[in-house]
């Protein structure tokens, strides 16, 4: 529990001490702001749904979620919010349905591109490093093929017709695949779409990788970020696509673990969803009716 907390204030702590001073940050705080889970509830432990904790005690865990004998703790199953049952199932074949199609690299990787293409600047106190003709010149140049509908949405009128795909939120699941960096991002979402249910160690996971793809997003972006620390990949030359590729390959092989993991864990709690809530289990992953697994 101490390394999982120690593991959040290094992947959170400069995020939090700039929001006590009022600062912001271009790259970072997208995480915070576009994806809804409160920073501080990262910080808040869990083993996921299963596992038992000797030695715990309300004290410990106060959530409603948590069940006590004398000698330890555990979440519930009986006490799942069944109403979350419906999303938690969508949210399960989406990744399926991604983890099943083959992975592709070959969107153009212009997204950040497109929502600013002839129209207004998203990041307004952040620079561009190309000027609006020219941006405008190299979009027009391009093949997009954005597959990822939560991108999409964002581009700019005149950069719709553009792209090759054209997912819509009732057709996500038919458009979303693993080599998109948005789609792999994604995973953070979806891990803490599971708290306190899921484990902490998977979340905390998942927002590494998205702290990784949007760097990688942003560099990639026509915005000059240099000022922050960060060197552009120039979309704009054959080097710098071939650089975005790599590192969406990257992103793409750290995911599938994750996302496997993510869909082990949302088909347990689906189980219990429908009435069969799994026995605690050992650190070795064996089911008890006396469960004995770690100390707290």
């Amino acid at each position: 529990m101490q390394a999982s907390r120690s593991r959040a204030e290094s992947l959170m702590g400069a995020h939090m001490r700039r929001r006590e001073q009022g600062e912001t940050h271009p790259v970072y705080d997208f995480l915070f702001e576009y994806y809804s889970y409160r920073s501080s509830h990262l910080f808040k432990w869990s083993p996921g749904l299963g596992v038992y904790l000797e030695g715990a005690s309300a004290a410990d865990f106060p959530g409603k979620e948590w069940a006590f004998d004398p000698e330890g703790a555990w979440l519930d199953g009986g006490r799942l919010p069944v109403h979350r049952c419906e999303s938690w199932a969508w949210i399960l074949d989406l990744l399926e349905r991604t983890a099943e199609r083959p992975p592709v690299f070959a969107c153009g990787g212009l997204h950040e591109w497109a929502m600013v293409y002839r129209g207004e600047i998203r990041h307004a106190r952040v620079p561009l490093r190309i000027d609006g003709a020219s941006l405008a010149a190299f979009v027009e140049s391009q093949p997009i093929s954005c597959s990822h509908f939560d991108a999409f949405r964002f581009f700019t009128e005149p950069a719709r017709p553009l792209n090759r795909l054209q997912p819509s939120r009732e057709t996500r699941k038919d458009f979303e695949q693993r080599g998109c960096l948005h789609a792999n991002m994604d995973l953070y979402k979806w891990a803490y779409k599971l708290a306190p249910w899921g484990g902490s160690e998977l979340l905390l996971e998942c927002l590494e990788l998205a702290l990784k793809a949007r760097e990688l997003d942003m560099r990639a972006s026509p915005y000059d970020l240099r000022a922050w620390g960060f060197e552009p990949v120039r979309m704009e030359t054959v080097e710098g696509r071939a650089e975005f590729t790599r590192g969406q390959m990257e992103l793409a092989e750290d995911a599938r673990p994750l996302r496997r993991r993510l869909i082990g864990e949302y088909r347990n709690l689906l189980t219990s969803c429908r009435g069969s809530a799994p026995l605690p289990v050992s650190q070795t992953g064996t089911r008890s009716a006396s469960p004995t697994t770690r100390v707290v």
